[in-house]
């Protein structure tokens, strides 16, 4: 049995990523990824890049690395990844202040810039000025997320990676049980976004991960026009996060709700004029759990129309995706104390931005053992 240097279990953005930069040092690599068409948190992801959203030294370094990763990455990657810059509109709800909702994003290392509504729907036609007080406005980055992640995977295998389509039962030191096959390996790293918490337990590994249920609508190619990404300014997704796991313990057995769900009603259009619209965010502690998808089209469309009142009835299909979280918003990296040659790469609350340079380094980092972020970032932080 082949012996790979390092097993990633996960393709979506995160494992892709890592897998070809860990190849690209001269390690054997196997990617193991369930689905051959993944139903990740990557594939329903709006795509955006919040460069200007940095708020300490060390989301600030990150940003500046992955703009300067980004603008070569297409050629190096020798794919068309749909790199542009948009403008962001985040909308202020019409009983909420202007100036207190601007106060919010003071401390980003670009503020947004606070508009009128007349300005607001100038930016963006499609916007229903009775449903706002104002809005932020600043220059986002954006790609196609699905591509970038697929872009990443054909160069890790034309750099000499290897891939297999097989659902992981088990990780082990040394091993990965799947569906098909044992895998050997001396070292894996998961990266498996919100099934990650229950993979690892299966090796009786406790971690604080969490996830939440995300929902939302994909429509095919659209005649009309969206100029800007949208998304509410008040996003309750992040309080949502945080308030759900103030009770660890909740999170060993499935069939908890710790928290009611909440929407963030937000859109973007993509190069093809397809648009994904949403999303609904449930704290369901089972990463299987069954929703009323009706109930959630329903919800999303009548909160959609309210804002973006000719998008909300567009033909369209709404699908369901697991998006991983940790305990301080920052991510889980590096190896787990306890467990030999068992790593987690997992956690990202700005995945597109944060990714690609924590990759770099983290290849960097299992060479020299010699990186300030990624010793920040280290798994031992959040008393697993």
């Amino acid at each position: 049995m082949k012996t790979y240097d390092w097993i990633v279990v996960g393709g979506g953005i995160t494992g892709a990523t890592l897998a070809y930069e860990l190849v690209k040092i001269g390690l054997s690599v196997l990617l193991l990824e369930k689905n051959e068409i993944s139903e990740n948190a990557t594939r329903y992801s709006y795509g955006g890049l919040a460069y200007w959203s940095g708020s300490t030294p060390l989301t600030c370094q990150l940003c500046q690395e992955a703009i300067a990763r980004y603008q070569i990455l297409s050629q190096e990657l020798d794919a068309d990844i749909e790199l542009r810059e948009l403008d962001l509109l985040l909308t202020i709800a019409a009983d909420s202040d202007p100036q207190a909702t601007a106060a919010l994003y003071a401390n980003c290392a670009t503020p947004p810039r606070l508009i009128s509504v007349e300005a607001a729907c100038e930016l963006e036609p499609l916007l229903n000025q009775e449903a706002v007080s104002g809005a932020l406005t600043v220059k986002h980055g954006h790609i196609h997320p699905q591509k970038t992640a697929q872009a990443y995977i054909q160069a890790f295998l034309r750099g000499g990676g290897e891939m297999q389509i097989t659902e992981v039962l088990q990780v082990k030191s040394g091993s990965v049980t799947t569906t098909s096959e044992n895998y050997s390996c001396g070292n894996v790293v998961v990266c498996a976004g919100g099934f990650s918490r229950n993979l690892l337990k299966t090796a009786g590994i406790p971690i604080k991960l969490y996830f939440t249920h995300a929902e939302i609508i994909e429509t095919p190619p659209a005649n009309l026009q969206l100029k800007t990404l949208v998304m509410p300014a008040n996003l309750q997704r992040f309080k949502l996060e945080s308030t759900s796991k103030t009770d660890d313990k909740l999170w060993d057995e499935v069939g908890n709700q710790p928290v009611p769900p909440i929407l963030d009603a937000g859109a973007i259009q993509f190069q093809n004029g397809s648009l994904r619209l949403g999303q609904i965010s449930r704290v369901l502690t089972d990463p299987y759990a069954n929703v009323n998808s009706e109930e959630s089209e329903n919800w999303l469309r009548k909160s959609i129309t309210k804002v973006l009142p000719k998008l909300g009835n567009l033909p369209g299909t709404l699908h369901h995706c697991l998006v991983a979280f940790s305990s301080n918003n920052l991510p889980l990296i590096g190896a787990i104390p306890g467990y030999d040659g068992i790593h987690i790469f997992s956690g990202f609350s700005n995945p597109l931005v944060f990714v690609p340079p924590l990759a770099q380094r983290f290849a960097k980092f299992i060479t020299s053992n010699e990186d300030e972020i990624i010793v920040q970032l280290n798994i031992t932080r959040t008393n697993i």
